[in-house]
């Protein structure tokens, strides 16, 4: 046999042996995954078991992230520290990122119209606060039902139960929410320094009517409306009324470019 035959062989077995990067099979997954989904469409029980799989695994250092980027450098403002994004892949299907927190941070209550999200902390600690629409209503436009505040003009709002509150100390394993349920609308609070690995399935757009909306939380007792009443046996600090509202005027999200493994686009 030839030298040349005998190398030729020798790359072949060296390029199927290659590694994978954890991000790459990230991006195979997803597009295995969410071929089938849109809006509104959860991935099945097996497909959304594989990427929680290949989530749970992944680290900081796998997408070339680490608590000692600069970053994570808090800078005195008026409104929220600066949040960095970096953009891996986006495609009608989904798309994957990063959100690059630094203590204080905070991504403000919003939500996800007709997505399925996966969110892996891949370090710090995080405070999440998410909630769920109690049911498919309009908002309702009413008046605070204390009125010590003086003149109050009329407030749409819509009931929403709170499914999460906790503090997340990463290793954590990857959350879920769904377009109806598991807190699709949530407020990220970075505790520490917190990169969060993000896959939206779909990924916003505009024109399709997935747009980010912001939130206000009004406390349940604030509001006084006569077909929303509790059960006995659910306490009031469990439910508020959301307001919409603008983006914040003090929340600053840059991108930045992602120079982590590449991710090979089919």
């Amino acid at each position: 046999m030839g030298m040349e035959k005998v190398l030729g062989k020798k790359m072949k077995r060296r390029l199927r042996h290659k590694k994978v990067s954890a991000v790459q099979k990230l991006y195979d997954t997803c597009s295995e995954v969410f071929a089938n989904c849109g809006p509104g469409v959860v991935p099945s029980a097996d497909g959304i078991e594989r990427l929680k799989d290949i989530l749970n695994g992944i680290t900081g250092l796998d997408v070339g992230v680490q608590p000692n980027m600069p970053y994570f450098k808090v800078k005195v403002t008026a409104g929220y520290p600066k949040i960095t994004y970096l953009h891996l892949c986006e495609c009608d299907k989904f798309s994957i990122g990063i959100f690059l927190l630094p203590p204080s941070g905070v991504l403000p209550l919003h939500n996800h119209p007709q997505m399925t999200v996966f969110s892996k902390l891949l370090f710090g600690t995080m405070h999440i606060k998410a909630y769920d629409w109690v049911d498919d209503s309009a908002s309702i436009t009413t008046r605070k039902a204390d009125s010590s505040e003086g003149e109050v003009g009329p407030v749409s709002v819509r009931l929403a139960k709170l499914k999460v509150n906790s503090d997340f100390t990463a290793p954590c394993d990857a959350s879920i929410l769904y377009p109806t349920d598991g807190g699709n609308m949530h407020c990220f609070t970075a505790l520490t320094s917190c990169a969060v690995l993000d896959v939206l399935g779909p990924p916003y757009c505009d024109p399709e009517g997935r747009h980010c909306q912001y939130y206000r939380t009004h406390p349940f007792a604030n509001f006084s409306v006569d077909d929303k009443k509790l059960p006995e046996d659910e306490k009031p600090e469990n439910y508020a009324w959301l307001e919409e509202i603008d983006k914040p005027a003090g929340l600053s999200l840059v991108g930045a470019p992602y120079n982590g493994p590449k991710i090979v686009e089919k």
